[in-house]
């Protein structure tokens, strides 16, 4: 009977499990209600919850304070990267990925209901802190798990272009957020919004769950894991002692946590000023409507799903640090062009500054799914890739609306914001140049001491999608 692992590679041969595009689209699915849940908070508290949960502040001040609310989410996102990779990597990635899903849902959703300022005080907004740090502590297990489901499922040759699929799930669910908020504010007077119309999708985040949950079910264990754990099994029998995934990651693998860590920062402080502070912008400094503001992320969240595949093919041709590299770049120049853009106040102008912009994170996101999974060794895969993408989180993704919106107003200009966009491109490239090369790497094939990028004896570099 053939082993797991030669059922991956009888997978190459032949071009795909039978079941891959099932597994592709349950995390698709999954990841874009996970992410349609987190987006929608940053959404929301760039348009509404420093007037509902912070209403004694001026407005700049009221969302300055909605921020920081948003940035605690990504406190307990390493937190949830080490628990859900610690049960992840011992019990398998499904259960862990159906458990965070319902906790995302179940948050999201219990903010829909939380009484505003108004009704009970500083209790709302530590009601709102609460339920925000849980889903953050969901997110962070949801990645790593997606992703690894995939790529553990996949072949070598085109595991970019498959990897990159749950990673659509970002955009399709900002594209989901941003458009029923959009939907909502042209359909509702501003003070009906703010009363009670933005709590509407919020609460539609039980209904996608249940969807979710449906599909996320119906998909089989890694094979790849499977494997790993009959040798764990075996080594058990055998009375030899398995480090915990945590401890083993650290000693193991510590480089390539680093390396992570690193590539995620332009991607990670480039995403949320172009998706989340952009609204804050164009709507209290520019005074642009909320809906041509939302329209322009729309546009530009539409074009990144259907590029996010494309470049994750491309790395599977040329590799994943040529990839990486233009979106890092990328990114660090157009910070200059984009709030320039931003200023002329056209909407065409808005949709180029966030497309583009969105484009060069795409190069960046797409191979990263198959980056990070061809760093670590499969016991500690799940640990590994969570704890390096959500430590990132903290320092990059969770203060740059925050950290954007205070220097907007104490230097009033968008000069300081670029510098620092661009300061986080630095060091992503250091980060890329410094890590080595994994396209065709065998998964299977890592061992916990190897931390070298080794191609599979019977893989060839040049492979399409």
């Amino acid at each position: 009977m053939p082993s797991a692992h030669n059922a991956v590679n009888d997978a190459g041969a032949s071009g795909r499990p039978r079941d891959l595009r099932k597994i592709v689209a349950a995390s698709l699915i999954g990841t874009t209600i996970e992410w349609y849940d987190y987006f929608l908070y940053g959404s929301a508290a760039a348009l509404v919850f420093g007037r509902v949960f912070f209403p004694e502040s001026d407005p700049l001040t009221g969302t300055l304070l909605s921020f920081l609310t948003y940035a605690i989410g990504f406190a307990a996102r390493p937190i949830g990267a080490v628990v859900f990779g610690h049960f992840g990597d011992r019990l398998g990635r499904k259960k862990l990925l159906v458990i965070s899903l319902l906790m995302m849902g179940l948050s999201t959703a219990l903010i829909g209901c939380v009484p505003g300022y108004d009704t009970i005080g500083v209790a709302a907004p530590l009601l709102l802190t609460t339920l925000r740090l849980i889903q953050g502590f969901a997110l962070g297990g949801e990645w790593g798990g997606a992703v690894l489901l995939v790529s553990e499922h996949g072949d070598a040759k085109r595991r970019g272009f498959w990897a990159s699929w749950p990673q659509g799930g970002a955009p399709a669910g900002n594209l989901v957020a941003v458009g029923v908020l959009s939907l909502m504010t042209t359909v509702l007077s501003d003070d009906a919004f703010n009363s009670w119309g933005w709590r509407v999708p919020f609460l539609l985040s039980a209904v996608l769950v249940m969807i979710g949950l449906w599909i996320r079910l119906s998909v089989d264990e890694s094979p790849l894991f499977k494997e790993a754990l009959a040798k764990a099994e075996r080594r058990k029998a055998e009375q030899r002692t398995e480090q915990l995934p945590f401890v083993a990651v650290v000693r193991n693998h510590w480089r390539d946590i680093l390396v992570a860590m690193g590539a995620r920062m332009a991607e990670n402080i480039s995403y949320y000023v172009i998706t989340a502070f952009v609204l804050t912008y164009c709507v209290d400094h520019l005074k642009i409507e909320k809906q041509t503001s939302l329209n322009a992320v729309l546009i530009g969240s539409a074009v990144q799903f259907c590029l996010i595949p494309l470049f994750g093919a491309l790395s599977d041709r040329v590799g994943r640090k040529p990839v990486y590299l233009v979106g890092a770049v990328g990114v660090g120049l157009w910070s200059w062009a984009f709030f320039g853009l931003l200023d002329t106040k056209s909407f065409p102008a808005l949709v180029l500054a966030v497309t583009v912009g969105l484009i060069f994170h795409s190069a960046m996101y797409a191979p990263q799914a198959a980056f990070f999974s061809e760093l670590f060794a499969t016991r500690m895969r799940y640990t590994g890739a969570s704890i390096g993408a959500q430590l990132s989180s903290v320092a990059a993704g969770a203060p740059a609306p925050l950290i954007a919106t205070a220097l907007l107003s104490s230097y009033g200009n968008s000069t300081p914001i670029s510098v620092y966009v661009a300061l986080a491109a630095v060091i992503t490239v250091i980060a890329v140049v410094a890590s080595r090369e994994t396209r065709g790497r065998d998964l299977a094939a890592i061992e916990p001491d190897d931390s070298a990028a080794r191609p599979a004896p019977d893989q060839q570099p040049a492979a399409s999608a």
